[in-house]
């Protein structure tokens, strides 16, 4: 078995790992996102894009990308801690972080067979292009209603304020 840790890919053995992949004849599904407090949104996002392929990599936001996406008291959770979350679920089989504020290098560097984003992200899907260029494909993932790292920020202000 496999641990957190060693789902860790350095961003320089990106190429070397979809060389490798490749060669196996595995199909790459690629996600990513801050995942910084993890929930039941995350993990059935995760489970969803893992079914569309083989190995599932996830890019992770390094913690100066998250906060100048959510606000400098963002991450709660730094990058170490958060990726070592991930790459302790099952259906994640590989973990980069990325430094840029969208992922657009690194999947380019990967060369995916499926990008996977949530349907929030309709409206734009970063690596888009690069993906069906190859002739790979975009899927969305449903929501589940209700569950964010923001909502969940709130419920817990909300608690320590004594408002249910």
């Amino acid at each position: 078995m496999r641990t957190a840790e060693s789902k860790r890919v350095p961003r320089e053995a990106v190429s070397a790992l979809r060389d490798r992949l490749r060669r196996e004849g595995r199909s790459v599904v690629f996600t990513n996102g801050c995942f910084d407090l993890l929930h039941r949104g995350h993990v059935t996002y995760l489970e969803f894009a893992r079914a569309q392929g083989d190995v599932l990599v996830v890019g992770l936001n390094a913690d100066a990308s998250v906060a100048r996406a959510k606000g400098s008291a963002r991450p709660v959770n730094p990058e170490a801690d958060r990726a070592q979350v991930l790459g302790a679920l099952e259906c994640v089989d590989h973990v980069v972080v990325f430094g840029e504020d969208e992922p657009k290098a690194l999947i380019a560097e990967l060369e995916p067979d499926v990008l996977v984003k949530g349907e929030d992200w309709a409206h734009y899907v970063s690596g888009r292009e690069t993906v069906e260029a190859r002739g790979g494909r975009v899927v969305l993932a449903p929501l589940v209603a209700g569950r964010s790292s923001t909502r969940l920020i709130e419920r817990i202000r909300a608690t320590e304020e004594g408002t249910p």
